[in-house]
């Protein structure tokens, strides 16, 4: 009986660690949008642009951004990130394809190619943010990448409105990452990293 019982607290303990983690680890400032739609409300209001970040599973990275872009929350997307093979195309020049060939018009898009880091993708997207006066950005990717994207983002664009969107669906993450040893890998490497930047340890 005492063995069952131990295994019951550690049960609990488990469940209720994975549940804090993925919600430090994927806040979503849209989430009491009704019907994830923009509206007068301040935390609902529209952005200036939606930055989608490669790496991951992209393809749903971009795919949300484009949602978001349908319904009205920004008129352009930044799609940001370096080629993962040096002899094809950028990340981000793929993404921008994806988008167009999902109805997004190209004059709408902007890539930025350069960045092989999140730290990167924060520093070279704030470059743009600044030559076209963008001040309110929604930045999306995976949940469990998140907050340390927003961390970054913050840091290099304290003057810009920051606000949080992972994907809803997502090959590398689910609401049962806590049943696998890589969830656990991917939750506890995020977690490190983004308690260290919100400590003002610089990002990676």
């Amino acid at each position: 009986m005492k063995l069952v019982k131990i295994f019951a607290v550690l049960g609990i303990i488990v469940l209720l660690s994975a549940w804090l983690i993925g919600r430090y680890l994927g806040p979503d400032d849209l989430s009491g949008c009704a019907e994830l739609k923009p509206s007068a409300d301040t935390n609902c209001g529209p952005a200036d642009v939606i930055v989608a970040v490669s790496g991951g599973d992209t393809n749903a990275r971009v795919d949300e951004a484009i949602r978001l872009y349908k319904l009205g929350w920004a008129p352009t997307l930044i799609f940001s990130g370096a080629a993962a093979d040096k002899s094809g195309p950028s990340n981000a020049a793929v993404m921008k394809q994806r988008a167009i060939n999902a109805g997004v018009v190209a004059s709408a898009i902007i890539v930025e190619e350069l960045s092989e880091s999140t730290d990167q993708n924060a520093k070279q997207t704030t470059s743009i943010f600044i030559e076209r006066g963008l001040k309110n950005a929604i930045i999306v990717t995976s949940p469990y990448h998140q907050r340390r994207a927003m961390l970054e983002f913050e840091r290099r664009a304290p003057s810009v409105t920051i606000r949080a969107h992972p994907t809803t669906s997502d090959t590398q993450w689910s609401a049962w990452w806590w049943l696998t040893p890589n969830g656990w890998w991917v939750a506890i490497a995020e977690l490190g990293a983004s308690l260290a930047l919100s400590m003002g340890v610089v990002g990676r």
